[in-house]
This record gives structure tokens, sequence and C-alpha cells, in this order.
């Protein structure tokens, strides 16, 4: 979203901490509110008066989700952390437990000049809040995962005087099929609005020309006054070092109450444009002024955006175009939680999800099923990702028997209109998703809803595309073509896990653009030869990018049971994802890396099958296969090896000795199959095309007994402030520094210094934990910590140790 430069008014001053513990802070248009709430997880009638009695709350810091928070009553087998086994949420939701809570928050504010409003701007409480100040009713707002603002002006208390918010918010029932979190998870700003302003919401910025000689940047803005009076309103765009390339200005006459409207052209000469390559991001600034610029010129208002200049076009023939250069999707779905930190929307967090999804080649994400935090999509702006950005999961009928259905006729507008006039300035979406596998999508009350919602999105946006995500109709008795009245009404088709119906549908329908809203991983060289073969198909979105909480064991593979289906408890994680939990590469990532052509050559091998077992892989797993060569015990005995490469031949190597060559047959497209008697050392595939030619070398060695304690941070300097963190990624090593791949073993965490433990665990799936406390167990060699920094600067030391091992410490510096 934007880059946020707030205008100060005059020499106001306001208090943000909890009340009796002020702290003075410039009165800013708008500032951040997440300090010092105070909490309290019970529905408690009455909490909303202003003199409710809040002993025995406790003071927090936002971004906050009480569900991942450890229960009372701990045991080992049916309460474990924050796990109930029999949580009204069941597997779908990881078996947390949700209820009500409340949030309240004290603070004074100076004498508000006239005309000037305040408001509070809340980015996504899960679910079903409401609002007061000093005991009036706000509102109430039931989704989760829209922002929505209130006017306090009317009921504030006198300058000087204690104001007190309280919010309350429900999350009961099974309403997601998903791990949703609970609470204030995103942020919460004051905002403090001058009389005549800038109308945030109005400011589109648009490319009618977006080439590499010239670039047209049309900025449509709107203002609104208090009184009658002149004003000039100046946009400027600034480039990456702060320079400014193209001005604007335009004259405007406000009336009292009314708002004014208007668009400015900027043209660029040699634009940088923006793409995943190259996120170049210059500064569009929008000024509001009482006089034309002079030395006594006063600046009433201004508003910045990170604007990225780019040209998109999608057709059936050519695909999709960003700056006229075709680009093929390389996508995944992502969930909106953040693992081991619940759904709490921490900055660093977010930004990290997308630096995850990069490193492992990904260039898009499908934000399923629901709008993301605003950090997201502006780190996907800096970083280069591209994303679709989908709005609900269910309309009028539902999905669970307390989801957003119960709300959608009421609010399905108000809650669209807030998604795109706070995201359609962000030049990494590409377009917008109305609906996930919606039961009554083909029906005719849901074509009608389509209709209505595509003019919906067009009134704020008719600059991108539209789709829909559709599977297969097992709630209706329909055949596949009763989708075509759907994709007839979008730009784009959204084909949930039909990929071979692609092909069929262009000569059925010709011209219809589709991309693989959701395909699975073991479908994964199919559906990649589709949107590299067929012009009409743009991309594919594996599910998914990451695992998630929530939908447990979905991933899974098992030598009992069916292999269908979710896993009860103790399973809390979805486990489908490329990249694990805590943010390692799972198996389906590395022959990703082959068949995206990112590595020449990757290796795996299959844990021991137990003898007369078969394995079940579930429809969204995996075999059970790893990178690792060290399986003790296995000595002599076969294991299964599986080598991914676009090469014509392998050769397979241990400890010096050749067990085989194989060619790359087209019966098992990139994949070699070996049977290796195990014996520790080193296995290593040498890779060469049909010259002979070596092209890759792909080799995995043997890890000794574990001997020590490795710790990684992603950062050892990070911001003072109670919302940044640092990761610090653990791992088991041998004496040798590999790390140790069946090293499960319980290791103590000790904090000292300028912050404390924002979480810790690891990737299991199914060894449900407390993510809080600093006695956590590794996971195939490794975990997780995550530190939170307090207000002051200084230094946070970490020290893991386990028993036997040599301990690790890391210092992380905060300023």
């Amino acid at each position: 979203m934007r880059l946020k430069k707030f205008l100060l008014t005059g020499s106001l001053l306001l208090s943000l901490a909890s009340y009796g513990q002020t702290k003075k802070l410039p009165l800013l248009r708008e500032q951040l509110l997440d300090d010092n709430w105070l909490f309290k997880n019970d529905s408690l009638p009455g909490a909303e008066k202003p003199d409710f009695p809040e002993t025995g709350w406790r003071t927090l810091h936002l971004p906050h989700d009480w569900a991942i928070e450890d229960l009372p009553g701990q045991n080992d087998s049916t309460i474990i952390g924050p796990f109930y086994k029999y949580s009204a949420t069941q597997e779908h939701g990881a078996y947390v437990v949700g209820g009500t809570g409340w949030y309240r928050k004290s603070f004074a504010l100076p004498a508000i000049p006239a005309g000037q409003t305040v408001a509070i701007w809340f980015e996504g409480v899960y679910m079903d809040s409401d609002v007061w100040i000093n005991g009036h009713h706000l509102g109430n707002h039931p989704y989760g995962y829209t922002p929505f603002t209130y006017n306090l002006t009317p009921y504030l208390a006198a300058p000087g005087k204690k104001n007190v918010v309280a919010v309350r918010v429900k999350n009961e029932g099974i309403n997601s099929r998903w791990y949703t979190g609970a609470g204030i998870y995103r942020h919460v700003h004051l905002e403090v609005l001058p009389a005549d302003q800038l109308v945030k919401e109005a400011t589109f910025i648009t490319f009618p020309e977006a080439e590499k000689a010239k670039a047209v940047v049309q900025v449509s803005a709107a203002v609104i006054g208090q009184r009658d009076a002149g004003r000039i309103v100046e946009i400027s765009l600034r480039d990456s070092s702060g320079q400014v390339v193209a001005t604007a200005a335009q004259s405007i006459q406000l009336k009292a109450k009314d708002t004014v409207s208007f668009i400015k052209q900027l043209t660029v000469l040699n634009p940088a444009l923006w793409s995943p390559g190259r996120p170049y991001l210059y500064t569009t600034e929008i000024t509001l002024s009482d006089t034309v610029k002079t030395a006594k010129e006063k600046v009433l208002d201004m508003l910045s955006y990170a604007t990225g200049i780019r040209r998109i076009s999608i057709s059936a023939t050519k695909g999709f175009l960003l700056n006229g250069q075709k680009l093929l999707l390389k996508g995944g779905c992502l969930h909106h939680d953040n693992g081991l930190l619940g759904a709490a929307a921490f900055d660093r967090a977010e930004e990290r999800k997308v630096e995850l999804m990069k490193a492992n080649g990904f260039n898009a994400i499908r934000t399923s099923h629901n709008p993301p935090s605003e950090k997201f999509l502006e780190a996907c702006d800096r970083l280069g990702m591209l994303v679709i950005d989908e709005l609900f999961d269910m309309w009028t009928e539902r999905k669970h028997p307390q989801d957003y259905h119960r709300f959608f006729p009421q609010w399905w507008q108000q809650d669209l209109r807030s998604v795109l006039l706070r995201d359609r300035n962000h030049p990494s979406i590409i377009m917008w998703s109305i609906g996930n596998e919606i039961p009554e999508r083909a029906d005719k009350e849901g074509l009608a809803i389509t209709h209505e919602m595509i003019s919906a999105v067009h009134r704020y946006d008719t600059t991108r595309a539209i789709t829909e995500a559709v599977p297969e109709f097992w709630e209706r008795p329909y055949q596949w073509q009763a989708a075509d009245p759907v994709f007839a009404l979008l730009d784009v088709a959204g084909y949930n896990y039909q990929w071979k119906n692609y092909a069929l549908d262009e000569r059925r329908v010709p011209g219809r653009v589709m991309v693989g809203t959701e395909t699975l991983p073991a479908d994964l060289y199919d559906t990649w030869n589709q949107v590299q073969g067929l012009p009409f198909v743009i991309g594919d979105f594996v599910w998914t990018a990451m695992d998630y909480l929530g939908e447990a064991g979905i991933g899974h593979s098992t030598y009992t049971g069916t292999g269908q289906g979710r896993r009860t408890f103790p399973w809390i994680n979805a486990f489908c994802g490329d990249i694990d939990l805590i943010g390692n590469k799972k198996p389906q990532s590395f022959y990703r890396d082959v068949v995206w052509r990112n590595s020449p050559v990757e290796m795996l091998v299959h844990a021991p099958i137990p003898e007369g077992k078969k394995e079940k892989v579930s429809r969204w797993g995996w075999p059970d296969e790893s990178d690792s060569w060290t399986w003790r015990g296995m000595n002599g005995k076969n294991m299964q090896v599986r080598v991914f490469t676009r090469a014509r031949k392998i050769d397979l190597i241990l400890n010096d000795f050749r067990v085989a060559t194989k060619e790359v047959s087209d019966s098992t497209p990139l994949t070699v199959t070996f049977d290796v008697p195990y014996a520790p050392g080193q296995l290593t595939a040498f890779a060469y095309d049909a010259k002979g030619n070596e092209v890759g070398v792909k080799a995995i060695a043997t890890a000794n007994p574990p001997a020590a304690i490795r710790l990684t941070a992603d950062h050892t300097k990070i911001a003072a402030g109670n919302g940044s963190l640092a990761y610090v990624k653990v791992e088991v090593t041998d004496d040798q520094g590999r790390v140790v791949p069946d090293a499960n073993l319980p290791l103590q965490i000790s904090i000292s210094g300028n912050g404390s433990l924002a979480g810790a665990g690891n990737a299991c799936p199914d060894c449900p934990a407390s993510f809080q406390q600093p006695l956590i167990n590794s996971y195939k060699g490794q975990a997780l910590v995550i530190l939170r920094a307090n207000e002051q600067p200084g230094n946070i030391r970490v020290e893991v140790k386990s028993k036997g091992l040599k301990t690790a410490k890391i210092d992380i510096k905060t300023k």
C-alpha cells in the first residue's frame, strides 16, 4: 500500500500509552495504536463501559492472536499448548479454542481544532467484532479479513481526559475451513484528519501508457473541505533516490462539505518498469496546500503511495504479458497464518513469507481464500511478487455452520469495496478473485451474484482481470460443462484441480483464458507442461506453497488407513506445502526446482517402508522422502532413491563406487528410481546431457551423531519496538557442521536483554506443542525461535542448549 508521510497538525500532542502511563507523541494524520492494550479472554457482559473494572486484565501489544496461546489445564494427551483434542473447531481449525475476547485501550487527546476529525482504523479483527468509545457503540464488523474505520470525534472525552476504546471479538463455532486465529491480529491506527483533506480512498493510480520509452501515470484523487476556499493540489512522482521526475498541479475551489474529484496525468520518459525481476518503485506524493507555492505556503494534507509502473495484458493467444513480455505464473496458494505466531500479522512475518516464496522459485501468490494484510502486499510490491487478491471463500451457501455465509448478503458489497479501495494501488496485484469453490456458483442465484460482484469490482477498478476458483461439482448433480456460464462472465477462468480439461475446453470454448488456481503437488509435471505448451493457460498455483495450521493432515502419507481426507488429533498442520511451517524446503519443493529449471538435478530418499506395508499418499500429499542419507540401522538394506532431472542420464555413485547408470525414460518423466543397498557415506548423482556432458551434481552425506547446536538469525540487527521480530534458525549438527536429520531432541531456550520470545517450535505436523514456551523439540534436526524486541534499544541474547551438545548463543542488536 502507500508509503506513509503524515502531516503534523500544529503542536498538538497525543497520549497513546495506557492511561496513567502517558507518552507524549506528535499528533499525526495517522499513527499506530498497537501498544499497551488490555485483554481478557472472557465474555464479560458490560466490559464496554468506560469504568468497567480492569483487575486481572493483562497488558499486551498488537498484533495479537489469542487462539495460539497456551490453554489452561495442560496435560500430555488432550490439552497441549493451544491445542485441545475436543475443540469445536476440530481438524478444520487445528483444534484451537475460540470464544469471546475483550480488548480495552485508554488514551487522552488534546483539544482538536475545529473541523478536524479523529478516527480509529482496524486492519483486521477475527471475527464478528463490536467497538465502543466511551460507552458509545460504534458498530459491528463481521468479516475477519477486511479493514474498517469508525469516526470517534462525536464521542471523545474533553481534552486531556481519558478515552476508553473497547473491542469485543467473537470467534465461535466452526466458522472456517482452516486456522483463522482470534482477536485483533492486524494493526490498529489512529487517524487525525485535517479539516481540508485529501480523500484517501479516492486515490487511484493507473498507467494509460507504460512503455520503455515513455509512461503516463494517471492519478485520480479527491479533496473535501469544511468551508468554501481555494486550494492547490500538487502531485509529484519521485524515483527511488527521491528525485522528482514528474509533477502536475491542480487548482481546487472547495465548497463546504462537498467532495471535489480530479484527474491529472504525469509523463515519465524512459521509465523503470516494475516486474518480479526488477520491482522498481517510484513514490507518488499528493500534497494539498492553501496557496500556490510560496515561502509562506501552508501544507494542509499529504499522502504518498509506492508506485510500480507496469502494463498487463492477458489473452488466449498470447497469454499473460507483463510490460509486453510473456510471463508464466509460477504460483502458490498461501493462507494468512504465520505458523508459530498463529495469525498475528507482524510486519516481518508477512515480509518473510514473500521472501521464502521468492527464494523457492515462485513469482505469484494467490491469497487463499481471503484478502491479505497491507504489509503482505507492501512486501510483494517491494520484493517483486505477483498477487491474485481473493475476496471470499463462501457466498450465501454455508461451508460450515458459523461461517461468513451468515453475513454475506448484507456485507459483501461493503467488504468488497473496502478491499478494492485499499488494495488497488498495489503494482503486485494482477487479478481479483471473487470467490473460491462457491457451491452455488452455477445456480441462477450464484450467476446473479457473479454479475453483481463483477459490476461492483468495475466500479472501483477496470484495469485488472477478474477470476474465480472453480472445482468440479461435487456438491451439485452437474457435469463440468455447467461451469461454462460462470466462466463466460469472468476474464480469466480459474480451474481448481481440472487441468485435464484445459485442452478439451479450449476446443469446446475457443478464446477462454485459463489459470490453474489450485493444483496438486504430484501433478506438477503435467500441469506445468500445460502452462508451457498452451498459450491460453497462463499459470499454475499449487495447493499449497507453504504449510499452514488447520485442515489437519490433508497432505499426509501413511501405512494405515485409506490415505484420503484429513487426519484427526494429534494432527494440527495441513502438511501439504512446498515449504514447511518454519520455512524449510519439503521434498516436493526439490522436485519443483527441477520442473521449473531452477536446479539441474535433485535427489530424494524414501524412508524405510515397514515389511508387508504399502504406503498410502493422500491427494495433496507426497511420499515420505527426504534429501537425507542418514538411515541408522539400515546397513545392507535396500533404500529407494529417486533422482529428478531434465538430463538424459544419471550416474549414481556411493562412496566412489558406481551403484548404477540409468537413462531418464519418457515413461517416468524427469525421474529415475534406484534401489540402493544402504551404507553410510556419500551418495552422489551425476547428470549428463545427450552428448555426455555433465550438467549437474547432487550429493547427500550421512551425518554423524549430534554434537552441537547452530543458531542462524535472519537479521542480527533489528529496530527496537514491540512489533519488531528476528527469526533464529536452530539446527542440531554433527562434528562436521552437518544437520543431523534424525535428531529429534529437547531444546532449552534462554532469552535475555531487550526482547522476549514471540514463538518457538518445529514443523512436525502431528506433534502438538506449545509455541510460546522456552522448551521445545527439534524435528528432523531443526527448529525455530522467533524473538520480539521491546521498546528499549540494546541487545537480545538467545542461548539454546540440549544435554550432551555444545550450547549455542547468538546476539541480536536492537536500535
